[in-house]
């Protein structure tokens, strides 16, 4: 954020349509009877606090946004951003490089209006950093001066939340971000035992897939000096090239999905294991309503809607949204919506405020969250990781076969899905990018699941492989009920081998997809 303006047919049976419907019907009814009662086995036995809301508010954006009279009421509580170094010196807090806590409360009346929200029974918390400035620890780099810093802030406004929203230049400085972890963590252990516990979100940087390598690092790196982060707030927004084609609700989705799965590795090289629930309550989101600064990324109240549903049902901790300034529809004297706009979101609101439709039913509080201490969760027996195939909906995952691309598994009781062809790759090994694992983790089996039904051409499809005679490329063959073809000319060659070394094989087995399409085409004339 940036506090500113931001396949031969073949002869023979078919299987009908009314047959295969029916095998998906079947399927359906498994998967939505089995997920109504996951939710009862997931980690239920440690106490999490309420999921909240609160918008930020650009303090020294023109004009000026009164965060102590919201007019929604997800505005309750705010993020107040953003605090930078001073341009006279670097250990010195500034509101945006325009006021010291001092001149903002003159010219911004600034600590009246916190007490005011406060007064008013919303929590105020002030967020460090932003896209355009210098975070305190990028420029401050003597530690006492460093962390006078933050808590003079911190004190001034009396806060049990902090926000640290590190991106660009911030964020690549890695020695920065080993001071700036160094003086949080050492005021959060002050304040635990002083009975005023600070909860500390740290906000970054996000692609489709999740936190970018840097944003991984800055995590480590906080857990490392011993912070116990209240969440990983991510900016779903701006993802430029990244988001191909994706709508901005996939885009967002991918993002909350892949920190989530991030988050689970960064945490348990440290130790601490947390379960599925645990995690997503340390997931917090943060979309830029409306046109966005990228051409073409615009969040409309509808995607928005999509975003609140997701977050709710898998137990998102936080939700913010940039910002609280823009939550208006831009008046007629704004003469290009397409144009980031300060004060205005550039898409039609009516009387609807994005506030409300990103904030619905959130009730907690930021400062509910404070107090909570990070522990590790029960941890999974071998039992409990043990795969069953009668009850398992695919084949469970073994090191000796190939899987080709689109392929789905089962391994410690979770489904994956094979983005290419692999060998002996681990489902669930620990990465931190989706690029360094072939696999896609889609979800847990779920209680009462069987076998899914494997799409199968009828017999007679295609000839029975036969190993004395002579196949070229495009010859298809059928197999223990499986569909081959081969991939270069071959004789006495079996399509089995093709299950375990595929690069090899001259034979390659007709993807599920390609089975499915072949048994639903129109039949030849």
């Amino acid at each position: 954020m940036s506090g500113g303006p931001l396949s031969k047919r073949f002869p023979g049976r078919r299987l009908s349509f009314l047959r295969l419907t029916g095998v998906f019907v079947v399927i359906a009814g498994l998967v939505f009877s089995g997920f109504q009662g996951w939710r009862w086995f997931q980690d239920t036995t440690t106490a999490r606090p309420a999921a909240w809301m609160a918008g930020y508010v650009d303090v020294t954006a023109t004009p000026n946004y009164a965060f102590e009279n919201p007019a929604a009421t997800a505005g309750t509580h705010v993020v107040l951003s953003f605090v930078v170094a001073s341009t006279a010196d670097a250990c010195v807090p500034s509101w945006g490089t325009y006021y010291s806590p001092d001149e903002a409360d003159v010219a911004l009346d600034l600590d009246r209006r916190v007490a005011r929200r406060v007064q008013q029974g919303g929590d105020v918390i002030v967020s460090f950093g932003g896209l355009l400035n210098t975070e305190l620890a990028t420029g401050c780099t003597d530690a006492t001066e460093l962390r006078r810093g933050y808590e003079s802030v911190i004190d001034r406004y009396s806060l049990n939340t902090i926000d640290l929203d590190i991106e660009g230049d911030n964020l690549a400085d890695t020695a920065a971000g080993e001071r700036r972890a160094s003086a949080i963590a050492a005021i959060q252990t002050e304040r635990a035992t002083a009975d005023n516990p600070l909860a500390v979100w740290l906000t970054l940087p996000v692609l489709p897939t999740g936190l970018t390598e840097a944003g991984t690092t800055a995590v480590a790196q906080m857990l490392a000096a011993g912070v116990d982060l209240a969440g990983v707030n991510v900016m779903t927004m701006d993802y430029g090239a990244s988001r191909g084609g994706m709508s901005m609700v996939d885009a967002g989705v991918g993002a909350l999905r892949g920190t989530h799965s991030q988050l689970k590795t960064l945490y348990g090289r440290q130790g601490v294991d947390l379960g599925t629930k645990e995690l997503w309550n340390k997931v917090g989101m943060t979309p830029m309503i409306g046109q966005n600064d990228v051409p073409g990324e615009i969040l409309t109240l509808d995607d928005a809607k999509a975003l609140n549903t997701f977050a709710l049902e898998n137990g998102v901790g936080r939700v913010s949204m940039w910002s609280l300034n823009r939550d208006q529809t831009c008046g007629s004297n704004y003469p290009d919506v397409t144009r980031v706009s300060d004060s205005c979101s550039g898409v039609a609101q009516g009387a609807v405020s994005f506030a409300d439709v990103l904030g619905g039913s959130f009730t907690g509080t930021p400062e509910n969250s404070a107090a909570v201490v990070t522990t590790s969760g029960p941890t999974a027996s071998a039992a409990d990781l043990l795969d069953d195939p009668d009850t398992s909906p695919y084949r469970v995952w073994s090191e000796q076969v190939a899987y080709a691309k689109d392929t789905k598994v089962v391994w410690h009781r979770e489904v994956y899905v094979a983005k290419y062809w692999t060998q002996g790759d681990l489902p669930d090994n620990p990465v931190l990018q989706s690029t360094e694992t072939p696999w896609t983790l889609i979800g847990p089996v779920l209680p009462g699941e069987t076998p899914v039904p494997v799409a199968t051409l009828p017999a007679g499809s295609y000839p029975e492989w036969d190993g004395s005679s002579v196949f070229t490329e495009g010859d298809r063959v059928m197999f223990d009920s499986l569909t081959f073809e081969a991939k270069w000319w071959t004789t006495g060659d079996s399509p089995q081998a093709a299950a375990v070394d595929a690069d090899v094989s001259p034979w390659r087995q007709l993807t599920p997809a390609e089975i499915t399409a072949l048994l639903t085409e129109p039949t030849a004339p």
